[in-house]
């Protein structure tokens, strides 16, 4: 089911218009097949050649957040997974509170000494008796991916590390470093990745088991993907490290702090209860 419409993406390149495509990311949301069909034919009417994808995702989007809320926020979740930024800090505490919902401790921007320097290590993890270095690489632009160079560069850190940590008597075991990014691996990066040893979480990579799977999985959508917050509350509530959606179902205190009124906090309320499936 496609069209002889041309495309381009945030990368700049230009490929063919896929209805396939736009009608899987519709589904992923949650909507209805007869919600995705009445989309996808509202959205064929409106292109020409040429079109961005940004423009594409805007209308399709507009038109989800009629049909209801949370559906428009899981739609949005790459999106709002840059708008985390403009620093990578938010989404280093975000990567720690997946983790600790799969049974991780971990602690955030910890000092770590390594046999040459010392490093600040972005998010460390402990569980099973292993701890686990993390790396995480955030972009603010779409259509940039990570190259064989992040990779390169992150494994020679934690050779540093662990040559140190080798020398002392620890509680854990030191396995090897994670990468993760919010965007895409080059094919090098992937290629180098799996030959020094380095686990790579990007959006899309593992297959089947990216940072995309993981948070529709686990309901664990951060905080920038709802419809009904103003971008000056999201900020708020990301500068006292509330990065999840589910931190706000039992807590109202920042709720409250920011004066948001019984109305809106209800409708807030139940927008995150529909997309952490409580």
């Amino acid at each position: 089911m496609n069209t002889n419409i041309n495309i381009i993406k945030s990368s700049g390149e230009k490929v063919k218009f896929s209805l396939n495509k736009l009608g899987a990311s519709l589904e992923k949301s949650g909507a209805d097949k007869e919600t995705v069909t009445e989309i996808i034919d509202k959205v064929k009417e409106e292109l020409y050649d040429g079109i961005s994808t940004k423009e594409i995702y805007n209308r399709a989007f507009a038109l989800l957040k009629k049909k209801g809320g949370h559906l428009a926020s899981k739609y949005k979740l790459k999106k709002a997974i840059y708008e985390l930024g403009p620093t990578g800090y938010p989404f280093e505490r975000f990567i720690s509170a997946i983790l600790k919902y799969s049974g991780y401790d971990t602690t955030v921007g910890k000092i770590m000494q390594g046999q040459c320097v010392r490093h600040e290590i972005d998010v460390v993890a402990e569980k099973n008796g292993m701890t686990t270095l993390i790396e995480c690489k955030f972009h603010t632009e779409q259509g940039r991916n990570c190259n064989v160079k992040v990779p390169l560069y992150i494994a020679s850190r934690f050779k540093d590390v662990k040559m140190h940590w080798d020398t002392k008597r620890h509680e854990t075991k030191l396995e090897a470093g994670w990468v993760v990014t919010n965007t895409r691996f080059t094919k090098d990066a992937i290629q180098y990745g799996n030959c020094i040893g380095l686990y790579l979480l990007s959006w899309d990579y593992p297959n089947n088991d990216g940072l995309r799977n993981r948070i529709d999985r686990l309901g664990l959508y951060p905080i920038t993907v709802s419809t009904l917050l103003t971008n000056r509350e999201k900020q708020f509530l990301l500068s006292r490290d509330v990065v999840l959606c589910r931190d706000l179902i039992d807590d109202l205190f920042f709720l409250d702090h920011l004066g948001i009124s019984e109305t809106r906090k209800s409708k807030i309320q139940n927008e995150i209860k529909m997309l952490c499936k409580q």
